[in-house]
């Protein structure tokens, strides 16, 4: 792999996958918010709901809802996942995302995710999409820690034997951005997920785009 990459800049892209890969962003939104209203919780507004997706569920909740019990967690994430799955069938991929994917796999990248979700999750995307065979490797939320730490990156970089200004982190968070910069790879931003424009660009990304046909252009330009 290093030989045939060896005219490109990254041997390693790693994608998240809640608006980064599918479009998603307004299901776990309305999910946690359907999830606090039925146990009569205050609703978190949009914006906060928001800013909590691309972390484990477990620290997502106690983010937009830290406020509550303890003890109550549990069922709030309960809850969630009976919101979530019910829209589950409906959410597709982005765009143009399974053809760029496809394209990065033919030009021999190895290409992974690091996601906030669950292994059973993920699992049930990967499987629902067809776009298991696309993936080399992948980590969940509930295998390790959660973003922002490093080691899921870390992770995929020693199952690969990628360096780190080999690997390419993409994601709709800050969450994402700061755990590329904590593993010490490239991060480069997309803005039609979870998190605005000015706070991505508040951790310097390596790069932002606005579409998954950007996303192709950039990756033809700087992979």
């Amino acid at each position: 792999m290093a030989d045939e990459n060896k005219f490109k800049n990254y041997d390693l892209i790693v994608f998240d996958w809640d608006g980064t890969v599918m479009d998603s962003t307004g299901a776990i939104v309305a999910a946690i918010q359907a999830s606090a209203r039925d146990l009569g919780l205050k609703v978190p507004d949009t914006e906060t709901a928001s800013h909590v997706i691309g972390l484990g569920l477990q620290d997502a909740l106690q983010m937009a809802l830290p406020d509550l019990d303890p003890k109550d967690y549990p069922k709030l994430s309960e809850r969630y996942r009976y919101h979530y799955l019910a829209r589950d069938g409906d959410l597709l991929l982005f765009d143009g995302m399974a053809e760029l994917l496809a394209d990065l796999k033919a030009q021999h990248y190895w290409l992974a995710v690091a996601t906030g979700k669950s292994r059973a999750g993920l699992d049930r995307a990967l499987n629902g999409t067809e776009l298991g065979a696309m993936f080399d490797g992948s980590r969940c939320a509930d295998e390790t820690h959660s973003k922002p730490h490093p080691q899921m990156l870390i992770d995929l970089m020693d199952r690969f034997g990628a360096e780190p200004d080999r690997t390419l982190m993409i994601g709709d968070t800050t969450h994402d951005s700061q755990m590329a910069k904590n593993a010490g790879t490239h991060a480069l931003s997309v803005t039609y997920g979870a998190h605005p424009h000015a706070d991505l660009l508040a951790i310097e990304p390596h790069g932002i785009v606005h579409s998954v046909p950007e996303l192709s252009a950039w990756l033809k330009n700087h992979g």
